[in-house]
């Protein structure tokens, strides 16, 4: 019999996409729901619990009740202020022992991975369920990038990996050389939409998304999907950049659809690492 496997779910149809995939194979799933973040169609039809975003006691609690033995994080979770969040006496000792690491997106995650193995369960990655969402080296649809766009795809690597080691963000846009944006706590959707007022002519500007160096996979693999196409278009930009291997393209068939539609480049690259 496999393992029971508990998901931990954050906002969009990624966990739910998971919980498909894993009943697929056999194993049954009990769904962690956050209030205020979870899409509540994500536990219509599975065994779930809700919980505050602080109740890490709660949480594991209720996975150890249901049989958990494996445990995937999935989907964007809005970071909340210490108040809105609303730590229990486990969170808080998790936050008191990750100190300066809770900071950053990764450095916070690694520790909650900490946290969950440290209670006995075993932490694995969306795309040990989702492998074919794994984005593949080449272009999605019939547009490539012209010359201009790989000095700015190679400009923006060498800034996500120069800001990687200090824990900040995973997406930047660049125009023409210069950088109109670097992702922060506002997520991808807004960064794209930021820069669509800083462009500067009819140069273009490429998004591109990589993972940072030592990043823990398992838990927060750069992801877009079709809305990013949208978003990069609506904002004149001329396409987007996303590693192979270590990206998510979450509906490939649409994502293709829609830069061919929207006359964007999206094409997946490899990095030495």
């Amino acid at each position: 019999m496999s393992v029971k496997l508990g998901v931990l779910a954050g906002a969009g149809p990624m966990p739910s996409a998971v919980v498909a995939a894993a009943r697929a194979r056999g194993q049954a799933c009990f769904v962690i729901a956050f209030e205020g973040q979870t899409d509540p169609a994500t536990v219509m039809d599975v065994e779930h619990a809700w919980v505050h975003l602080g109740q890490f006691g709660e949480s594991f609690r209720r996975m150890r009740e249901a049989g958990v033995g494996e445990i995937c994080m999935i989907g964007p979770l809005r970071r909340p202020s210490i108040a809105e969040l609303r730590p229990d006496w486990r969170a808080a000792q998790m936050l008191a022992r990750a100190g300066l690491r809770a900071f950053g997106d990764d450095g916070l995650l690694s520790a909650i991975v900490k946290e969950i193995e440290a209670e006995g369960f075993r932490v694995v990655g969306a795309d040990a369920f989702l492998s074919e969402l794994l984005a593949r080296t080449g272009a999605y649809g019939r547009h490539q990038p012209s010359a201009d766009d790989k000095v700015d795809i190679q400009r923006a690597i060498a800034v996500l990996q120069a800001l990687g080691p200090v824990d900040v963000g995973q997406a930047v846009v660049v125009q023409g050389g210069l950088v109109l944006g670097v992702e922060a706590i506002e997520g991808t959707d807004a960064l794209i939409a930021r820069c669509a007022a800083l462009r500067r002519g009819p140069l273009g500007g490429v998004l591109v998304k990589i993972s940072k160096p030592g990043q823990e996979r398992r838990v927060d693999l750069p992801t877009i999907g079709a809305t990013t196409v949208e978003a990069t278009a609506a904002a004149g930009l001329a396409g987007i950049a996303i590693e192979a291997g270590r990206a998510l393209v979450v509906n490939q068939a649409a994502v293709i659809s829609a830069a061919d539609a929207r006359g964007v480049f999206v094409i997946g690259i490899e990095l030495p690492r």
